[in-house]
């Protein structure tokens, strides 16, 4: 993929996969502020720039804004984990995503690359909140989406606004049914997770474990398909969805 991207993420392990070695020897760490981890890759047809700053499009921002301090952007891509709202989709599988829709405000986006694959690839749904299942059906049955995150429509916007190409890249983290505990009330104003008070009310819990074991189960999956999936799409410029379906 030619020219300086950003690619952003909403935590670092969405991108873990990506950037450590040894597939990912040739990133090296940038220094940003505090809530931010960026990476960066060289390359003979301009730079990569990878980060996160939390989940919601307010840290995203605040990632861009990070990002800008090294290079100006000819595109930009979210990337990270999405929760399925197709019960065909399942965890695991990484996705190019056509179109993007902002639940607060109706805005609609379009990527870069979604002619031709507008039968085929997966609209995105953006919200300020994680979903439960009850919510993942009401967005699918509203929007017509197949996938929901927290962070695209936003970046999209940006893009939009900037006059220059936007990307989604998307990993399932969590399947459409997924019974797992409510985890607004943890996330924090910086994006997030107050960890300690999170797994004190889950311990008390025990029907929200399975749930909890399969998230990151699929989670660390998904990254590692997703990371997979972003190498081939910067180093070949191939944009022909991957899938991957298997759960090992």
């Amino acid at each position: 993929m030619n020219g300086t991207i950003a690619i952003i993420a909403a935590l670092p392990g969405e991108l873990k996969p990506l950037v450590s070695p040894p597939r990912g020897e040739r990133w090296q760490r940038l220094k940003a502020g505090k809530g931010t981890v960026l990476w960066e890759r060289r390359h003979a047809r301009g730079r990569w720039i990878a980060g996160c700053s939390g989940m919601g499009g307010s840290r995203a921002v605040i990632a861009l804004r990070e990002m800008e301090r090294y290079a100006k952007f000819d595109a930009i891509c979210s990337i990270g984990w999405a929760g399925a709202l197709d019960p065909t989709i399942s965890a695991a599988s990484v996705w190019h995503v056509a179109r993007v829709i902002d639940t607060q405000t109706g805005e609609r986006f379009s990527t870069a690359e979604a002619n031709g694959h507008t039968d085929t690839w997966p609209v995105l749904a953006t919200t300020d909140r994680v979903a439960d299942a009850t919510e993942k059906a009401r967005l699918a049955a509203s929007y017509g989406a197949r996938l929901v995150d927290m962070e695209s429509a936003t970046l999209a916007r940006i893009a939009q606004g900037r006059g220059i190409p936007f990307y989604c890249l998307k990993a399932v983290s969590d399947d459409a049914d997924a019974k797992l505990p409510d985890l607004n009330p943890f996330i924090m104003t910086n994006g997030q997770m107050r960890l300690m008070p999170f797994l004190a009310h889950v311990a008390m819990r025990p029907n929200s474990w399975r749930g909890l074991v399969k998230l990151g189960k699929y989670s660390a999956m998904s990254a590692r398909h997703l990371a997979e999936a972003i190498r081939i799409w910067l180093d070949s410029n191939t944009l022909e969805p991957v899938t991957h379906e298997e759960r090992d």
